[in-house]
C-alpha cells in the first residue's frame, strides 16, 4: 500500500482522524510517541526553518528537504504537508508535488490564496478568481500518482465561502478544507454543500475557529483534524520558562527529578526511536 492510500483508508474509518503539527524532527519524535499522523504546516515550518511569519517565506526546496527527513525517521506515519499555494507557479506546484510523492509525503494541501499570502487565520487574506485556482488544483491532481490532495479555500465573504467549498468538492480532490471557519454552524453549512467528499477541520490557539473535540468533529461529520501548532507553541511556552528559571538562579540549572523530567539518557533513549523504527519496520512500512 502506498503512503496516499494509507491516508485515505485512514480517513475513510470511522471518527475524525487527527494529524499533529510538527516543525521539526525533534517534535516529530515526541509526537510520534502518541499520534500516528503528522501534519507539516507552513506555520510551524517557516517560523522553525527561517524564524519568519507565515507570510510566504517558504522556498520549496527546503519544505521538500524536511519531508525527506520525516519519512526516513517515521516510515509508517501518515505525513500531510502544507505547500501553500503550490509555491506560486502552477508547473512548480506539480513538480514540488511529484517530488514530495517520491519523498514519501502522504499528501497535500493547496490553497487559493494570491500573494501577499497569509495565515489561513489572519486578516487580510485575498484569494485567487475560482477559475484559476481551480486550472492550479486540476493540474495537480493529474500530477500526482497516488498522493492524497486537498483542496483549501481561504475565502471569508459568505457566498464566496460557499460557492468555493461547492466547486472544491466536485473536482477529484480527496478532501476540502475551508480555512479560518468561525463557527459549528458554518462548519454544518459547509459539511451541506460538499455532499459527501470528506471534510478537513483546522484549529489553531488563538486562531478563528472553535475549539472543537474529535468526538465534536465526529458528530460534525468532519473526517480530518489537523492541529497546526500545538508542538510550536508548547516549545516556546516551556523554553521560555525554562530560560527564566535559569536566569532567576544565577544561571544554575534546575534540579534533575528524573521522573518526569528530561534530561540527556530521556533524550537520547527518544533519539534512538528513530533508528530502530526504521529498522524494526523494514518490511513491513507502507512503502511510496
Amino acid at each position: 500500500m502506498t503512503y496516499g492510500s494509507a491516508l485515505r483508508e485512514e480517513i475513510r474509518s470511522p471518527g475524525t482522524t487527527p494529524l499533529i503539527g510538527v516543525y521539526d524532527m525533534y517534535s516529530a519524535s515526541i509526537a510520534a510517541t502518541r499520534y500516528n499522523g503528522f501534519f507539516v504546516s507552513g506555520f510551524g515550518f517557516a517560523a522553525s526553518h527561517y524564524g519568519l511569519p507565515d507570510i510566504g517565506f517558504i522556498a520549496w526546496p527546503d519544505m521538500v528537504a524536511f519531508v525527506e527527513r520525516l519519512r526516513l525517521a517515521f516510515p509508517s506515519h501518515h505525513l500531510l504537508v502544507d505547500i501553500d499555494d503550490g509555491y506560486v507557479d502552477p508547473e512548480v506546484a506539480c513538480h514540488v508535488v511529484q517530488r514530495l510523492e517520491r519523498g514519501g509525503a502522504s499528501g497535500v494541501i493547496l490553497e487559493d490564496q494570491m500573494r501577499p499570502r497569509r495565515c489561513g487565520h489572519a486578516d487580510g487574506k485575498l484569494v485567487l478568481p475560482l477559475d484559476t485556482y481551480l486550472e492550479k488544483l486540476n493540474l495537480v491532481l493529474e500530477s500526482r500518482q497516488d498522493m492524497l490532495v486537498v483542496a483549501r479555500t481561504d475565502a471569508t465573504e459568505e457566498s464566496d465561502i460557499l460557492r468555493r467549498a461547492e466547486a472544491l468538492a466536485e473536482t477529484d480532490a480527496d478532501v476540502v478544507l475551508v480555512d479560518g471557519v468561525r463557527s459549528v454552524e458554518w462548519i454544518r453549512r459547509i459539511r451541506k454543500v460538499i455532499g459527501d467528499k470528506p471534510l478537513l477541520f483546522n484549529q489553531i490557539a488563538g486562531g478563528k475557529s472553535p475549539r472543537l473535540s474529535l468526538s465534536e468533529l465526529t458528530d460534525l461529520n468532519c473526517q480530518v483534524a489537523i492541529y497546526s501548532t500545538p508542538c510550536l507553541f508548547a516549545a516556546h511556552t516551556a523554553i521560555d520558562a525554562a530560560l527564566e528559571d535559569i536566569q532567576n538562579s544565577d544561571g544554575r540549572l534546575p534540579e534533575f527529578a528524573g521522573s518526569g523530567a528530561v534530561g540527556v539518557r530521556g533524550s537520547t533513549e527518544l533519539l534512538e526511536k528513530n533508528i530502530s523504527r526504521h529498522h524494526a519496520m523494514g518490511r513491513t512500512a507502507v512503502r511510496a
